[in-house]
């Protein structure tokens, strides 16, 4: 797929408050370690711990963005669900390694329609903490040639409250935090694979 626009970013989108609400809301509930394919030992790929949203008023906030994202860039892409959200903690070495959030087939779901047959089509990651606060845990997005890698740091969403929305294939990753916390939110937005 040839893209125009590989990722839309809206810097400081989300206020201080908006954000340390979204921080409250994702510390108050069990945190549990991140895992790759049910893998908990494989920590040189991700090592994060997660608690998982799916309150109505957090949709409220980021629907917008993704719409407006999927226009802006020309992806157009058609989409009917959202995935619950991700809340993440990175301490002091954690990290998330080169990966793409989509899958190879869809998902087979037959009992939950929004998600049976379903593809993640788009990924949003929203910024939480003040950069003041860590050091490391850079986004980097690798948009890869057919022969070499083209890394690119995400430097937009580096300020509180800033937004990234990219199609879910395109690779990108976290690298290890040196100091301090950093607290980030993501969904996927699900819809019919591609004809």
């Amino acid at each position: 797929m040839n893209l125009k626009n590989y990722y839309w970013y809206f810097t400081s989108a989300l206020s201080k408050k908006t954000c340390k609400k979204i921080i409250d809301a994702g510390i108050k509930l069990p945190l549990e370690k991140a895992v790759i394919d049910k893998d908990t030992k494989n920590l040189k790929k991700r090592n994060s711990n997660i608690s998982w949203i799916n309150d109505k008023w957090i949709y409220d906030i980021i629907f917008p963005f993704i719409e407006n994202a999927n226009k802006n860039a020309e992806w157009n892409f058609q989409y009917d669900w959202a995935e619950n959200c991700q809340f993440t903690k990175y301490e002091k070495k954690q990290h998330y390694g080169w990966h793409c959030d989509s899958f190879k087939t869809p998902y087979n779901n037959p009992d939950n329609l929004n998600f049976n047959n379903k593809i993640r089509k788009l990924s949003i990651t929203i910024s939480l903490s003040d950069p003041k606060d860590y050091k490391g845990g850079i986004f980097e997005f690798d948009f890869k040639d057919k022969e070499k890698s083209n890394i690119v740091e995400c430097k937009e969403i580096l300020p509180q409250g800033s937004v990234v929305v990219f199609p879910s294939h395109v690779w990108h990753r976290i690298t290890p935090v040196t100091k301090g916390t950093r607290y980030s939110l993501v969904t996927w937005i699900l819809g019919f694979p591609f004809k």
